[in-house]
């Protein structure tokens, strides 16, 4: 959005995360962020419902930056399912290490039942819809060969193990998030090599069972 208005949206959504990040969720109130962005309350609460509406910006703006620092990890990782995923993952704890301090207390609302932080809820639809499709753009690419059995679904249950990751990465507080960085290294080649072995007789059936709990936990 453009001219004025767009400028004040903007300014109090700006605002806002800067202060989530410095500050806290909890402790940021709609009317400190709109007394730090010099408007009145009502024009923050004409821009943004509620404090949710703007961690939905926040998220957008992680996720963005994620696609971006993608773009050029995945130019530099080849060919193979294991080396793509693993830069995807590694640039996303690169895009998410500024708002690491905020996230145990966005995890925390995020838990609650019906919460519109929740990844998995409507409100947060336009950020997993971001999020899945660089992980189709992982599996796109790839030269490995993903069995038919999994292909179709294998970008979802890479992205719901992006969570896992990211949950994980939520409660790291070693140096530079090693321990996330080590997880990340050695989760991506164990998937890939899964992933082709997916399509063998013995394992098909519980590649079926595996992607269909995953519709079901999305249904």
């Amino acid at each position: 959005m453009t001219g004025p208005e767009g400028s004040t949206r903007d300014l109090v959504r700006r605002t806002a995360l800067r202060m989530f990040r410095e500050r806290g969720f909890a402790a940021t109130t709609m009317r400190a962020i709109a007394a730090e962005a010099g408007v009145a309350t009502g024009v923050a609460y004409y821009w943004f419902g509620s404090k949710g509406d703007l961690v939905q910006e926040l998220y957008l703006e992680v996720n963005e930056d994620h696609a971006r620092r993608a773009a050029g990890a995945l130019e530099g990782a080849g060919g193979g399912l294991g080396p793509r995923l693993r830069a995807l993952w590694h640039a996303g704890i690169d895009a998410f290490e500024p708002s690491h301090d905020l996230g145990a207390e966005l995890v925390a609302v995020a838990i609650r039942p019906g919460a519109a932080e929740s990844p998995f809820s409507s409100a947060s639809a336009e950020t997993a819809r971001l999020s899945r499709a660089l992980h189709e753009q992982v599996v796109e690419g790839s030269s490995t060969r993903v069995p038919a059995a999994v292909r179709e679904e294998l970008p979802r249950l890479l992205w719901l193990a992006w969570l896992g990751v990211t949950l994980f990465w939520v409660h790291d507080g070693s140096p530079g998030r090693r321990r996330t960085r080590a997880l990340i290294d050695g989760a991506a080649p164990l998937v890939a090599r899964l992933v082709r072995v997916a399509g063998l007789p013995g394992v098909r059936s519980v590649v079926d069972d595996v992607v269909g709990l995953a519709r079901q936990v999305e249904a």
